[in-house]
């Protein structure tokens, strides 16, 4: 991988919104921790991480897998390409790395070859990304930051667009799902307001391909309706944003 390198080029702003802080999540664990979830920490996680230099074929990347059920799911459908998997909530990490092993394997049984996680800010990972190196990007039922004076906190934000175009290749996916309403509204505004990315309306039922997470049901049984975007990645190499 390159060095940390910001992502280039006009910021834009929707609703004068404020620069994204250097921390978006809040959080990073919620009740303690047992000792197979600190082992699974300990001993599982560094089996999963990101190597200097990057494997060869599709590279995907979901930011904030949760509970991770997306996730696992994607690179058991797809052994051909590889998926980064970001999450700093030390309670989902543990979740995806406990359906991954048994106990006791936590050293030695097998994981899945083409996944790959990352437990810090997702940004600080698309800044050492080498340019186009990403066949598709999952942003699915993120923190929506509902409160206006917490906006600059949400990852779908104009100053963060330009860092996910540098490492989308033309053509790339980028496959966001929410089912809260301010945050489906500020999505529809920003994305509006840009020109690196094709947009379309969104679908209202989950699209084929798209394996449930633990969020939606979620929203589901709460009666929220979500709405689920295909942006794709377009040509040339321009990180303009419209003001």
């Amino acid at each position: 991988m390159g060095k940390d390198r910001s992502g280039a080029g006009a910021e834009g702003s929707v609703g004068a919104v404020k620069p994204p802080p250097d921390r978006l999540y809040g959080r990073a664990r919620g009740h303690t921790l047992r000792a197979r979830q600190q082992r699974l920490l300990e001993v599982t996680l560094p089996r999963l991480a990101l190597p200097e230099t990057l494997p060869a074929g599709p590279l995907w990347l979901e930011v904030g897998f949760g509970g991770g059920e997306h996730a696992l799911a994607q690179v058991r459908a797809h052994p051909e390409a590889t998926l980064i998997a970001c999450e700093v909530f030390e309670n989902g990490i543990c979740s995806l790395l406990s359906a991954l092993v048994p106990e006791g394997g936590e050293a030695e049984a097998p994981l899945p070859s083409n996944l790959l996680l990352w437990t810090d800010d997702a940004r600080l990972l698309l800044r050492r990304l080498p340019d186009q190196c990403l066949d598709r990007l999952f942003l699915l039922f993120p923190d929506p930051w509902p409160k206006a004076r917490h906006a600059k906190r949400r990852f779908v934000h104009p100053a963060v667009l330009p860092l996910l175009a540098r490492v989308l290749k033309p053509g790339a996916e980028w496959r966001v799902a929410s089912d809260d309403p301010t945050y489906q509204t500020w999505l529809g505004e920003v994305m509006a307001a840009q020109t690196l990315f094709a947009t379309a309306t969104p679908a209202t039922t989950r699209p084929a391909g798209w394996p449930q997470t633990r969020y939606e049901a979620k929203a589901m049984r709460a009666g929220r309706q979500p709405l689920y975007w295909s942006f794709r990645r377009l040509g040339g190499s321009s990180f303009e944003v419209k003001r």
